[in-house]
């Protein structure tokens, strides 16, 4: 019997045998009609929960063990899901576009994203929808959110919210014309230990705001100061986006500048094809994206992207019914 998934380069990266990746589509087809097709209704949701436990052994394995350890990139590359290009329509181009019907790559997307945890929205950003799409607007060329094109700077998802999510999940169905938009991911393990120790204390320090992004429907504000850094000294989580971080000293600054060079110097770049879904752990890794030109003629790059959370009970408060929606 073909091994289920075998590594590329480094352990960061596995594709699928296409057997795997049959099985995979017939649970998610299984899944399809379940509460009318409403994904984002919660019985949908705890459906694709329950068939998330019949997933093959080998990708679940693949995906807990990644949940559990995320190694030195702090992301993940899985090639090979199922996908027919011919049948996804055409790439949305409007602002606040989301996948409320189920289709099979968004419900493949949802049944991988229950295995790292529990799947969760927020109501700010594009109304709650479980499964976003991220895709070029035009006119929002120049926006550091999921509706640009222009280079995407570094960041950790929701860096402002108290409950952001543990992982993100980009599942490609569709590349951009040239073949150029680049996934760039940088974890703090790559480049904690080329930190200076002034900066390294720096960071560790509450001198830091940063505010929402433009994908929130939210006033324009700054959280409270934080620390870039946290957690263990040797192995620290991280909090920051290059492009709604703000510095509060000369010092931060400093130092912040000196971690976004690290990052653009020692950073991962993934070009994604249809059926690659890119995992990145929101705690230690901060990811962003080349620049690319739409043509804006309903074949423009698209991905659709889910948050999971490791621990849905932390954020209770915010949860309307002990759903998966935060409300602010």
């Amino acid at each position: 019997m073909p091994p289920v998934l075998t590594a590329e380069s480094h352990d960061s990266v596995v594709t699928l045998d296409p057997s795997v990746s049959m099985a995979v589509e017939t649970l998610a087809a299984d899944l399809l009609p379940f509460a009318g097709g409403r994904m984002d209704d919660p019985a949908w949701i705890r459906q694709a929960g329950r068939l998330s436990h019949d997933l093959p052994a080998a990708l679940r394995k693949s995906l807990a063990a990644f949940g559990r350890d995320p190694g030195a990139a702090g992301s993940l590359l899985i090639r090979g899901l199922p996908f027919d290009e011919e049948l996804i329509g055409a790439t949305p181009s409007v602002s606040g576009s989301v996948q409320r019907e189920a289709t099979i790559p968004a419900s493949v997307l949802m049944l991988l994203t229950h295995v790292l945890g529990e799947p969760i929205s927020f109501r700010p950003e594009k109304s709650g929808a479980m499964v976003h799409d991220v895709v070029p607007v035009p006119g929002s060329e120049e926006s550091q959110g999921n509706e640009g094109s222009d280079l995407l700077t570094f960041h950790n998802e929701n860096a402002f919210h108290h409950h952001r999510p543990d992982f993100v999940l980009l599942l490609c169905v569709r590349a951009d014309h040239d073949r150029v938009a680049g996934l760039r991911t940088a974890s703090i393990r790559q480049v904690h230990h080329l930190l200076g120790a002034t900066h390294r204390e720096t960071l560790f320090r509450p001198e830091f705001t940063t505010a929402p992004p433009p994908s929130f429907a939210l006033p324009a504000s700054h959280s409270e100061p934080h620390p870039v850094l946290s957690g263990a000294p040797d192995d620290p989580d991280l909090l920051v986006d290059f492009a709604a971080t703000e510095p509060l000293t000369d010092r931060a600054a400093q130092a912040l500048l000196e971690l976004q060079r690290l990052f653009s110097v020692h950073a991962l770049t993934h070009r994604l094809l249809p059926g690659d879904l890119a995992v990145v752990d929101n705690r230690v890794t901060a990811h962003g994206r080349t620049g690319f030109v739409p043509r804006y003629d309903g074949r423009d790059r698209w991905l659709h992207r889910t948050f999971a959370t490791q621990n849905l009970r932390r954020s209770r408060i915010h949860r309307a019914d002990d759903g998966h929606v935060l409300t602010d």
